[in-house]
């Protein structure tokens, strides 16, 4: 903050400089990446106080997701464009709240957005992550109870003992199979594996679930339910996940493909898993084939990369 020349006043019918001086604002303005910098035209985060200039600061509030999937949005209306989704169990930073809405970031991922405030909840601990494509919480541990609620690959659930249920978890009032269940942080399939359970699911553009689901969406998801954090969009992952590999290198099961805004993980050398809107679902194909359609495009294939696990 810098002095400036003062302001000019009337004073007994002539014009005076008054001596309180203007005061203007200089210093850090530079904004970085506008999808993960928490700040707008009239607040930001408290943490980029001292950094970036905002006429007001927030403390963030700490809420976690309580529907099995929060659509983020562009804009504080649901006609905005989906951008990104909020899983059941993950952790979304609010910065402010206005009407129905809630303005704020991603935890994981600190991708920003509105969400719907009466899909936030208090923050749980929860230990399992849903593995299959889809699972079923139902009101008893038996094939035959009623159906509660419909939980998609990547909700986290809070869940008991599964020693008291059977084949079953208590989980979310319910029960949940556990064969569609681990442990957090203890996944056993690879990104590649979880990603072929996902082929059909629809393609929906910020989708990240497993019931709708977007290109750079499946890579963060597969990976995340490894443990391993992905940057939410195609071109952040393309720049800062994973190794870089030679244009020679041979390509194996689980290697990433990036396109001009795509990307896909390789099945095997020659076929790769995408969701793209070719097939509007995640489909495999030849490698060949997918980057036949960015052919107008000076290079088809931007890089590959091996993300180790």
């Amino acid at each position: 903050m810098v002095a400036g020349q003062g302001h000019k006043q009337l004073v007994d019918g002539q014009i005076q400089a008054s001596e309180r001086p203007i005061y203007t604002l200089s210093g850090h303005s530079l904004v970085g990446d506008k999808r993960t910098t928490p700040i707008r035209g009239d607040l930001a985060d408290i943490s980029l106080a001292g950094k970036l200039f905002a006429p007001h600061y927030a403390v963030p509030m700490l809420r976690t997701g309580i529907a099995p999937v929060t659509e983020i949005y562009a804009e504080a209306h649901a006609t905005s464009m989906p951008v990104s989704a909020l899983m059941h169990g993950e952790e979304f930073a609010v910065l402010d709240v206005a009407g129905d809405w809630a303005w704020g970031y991603c935890l994981h991922d600190n991708y920003l957005g509105y969400v719907r405030f009466a899909e936030l909840g208090d923050n749980f601990d929860a230990t399992h992550i849903v593995c299959a494509a889809a699972t079923l919480l139902v009101a008893a541990p038996s094939a035959k109870a009623r159906v509660l609620a419909r939980y998609p690959m990547g909700a986290q659930l809070l869940c008991g003992s599964p020693s008291e249920c059977g084949n079953y978890l208590a989980c979310e009032n319910g029960f949940v199979p556990r064969a569609h269940l681990s442990e957090i942080g203890s996944v056993a399939a690879s990104p590649a594996d979880l990603a072929e359970q996902l082929i059909g699911t629809p393609y929906s553009w910020g989708g990240r679930s497993g019931d709708a689901i977007d290109c750079s969406g499946l890579v963060q998801l597969v990976f995340g339910l490894k443990g391993i954090l992905a940057p939410r969009d195609a071109d952040m992952q393309q720049a800062d996940f994973g190794a870089d590999l030679p244009k020679d290198a041979e390509l194996q099961r689980g290697d990433l493909v990036f396109f001009p805004g795509h990307v896909g993980i390789m099945a095997d050398a020659e076929n790769i898993i995408h969701a793209n809107g070719s097939a509007m679902a995640v489909s495999v194909e030849p490698l060949a084939d997918a980057a036949a359609r960015f052919a107008e495009h000076d290079e088809a294939i931007l890089a590959r990369k091996r993300v180790a696990f």
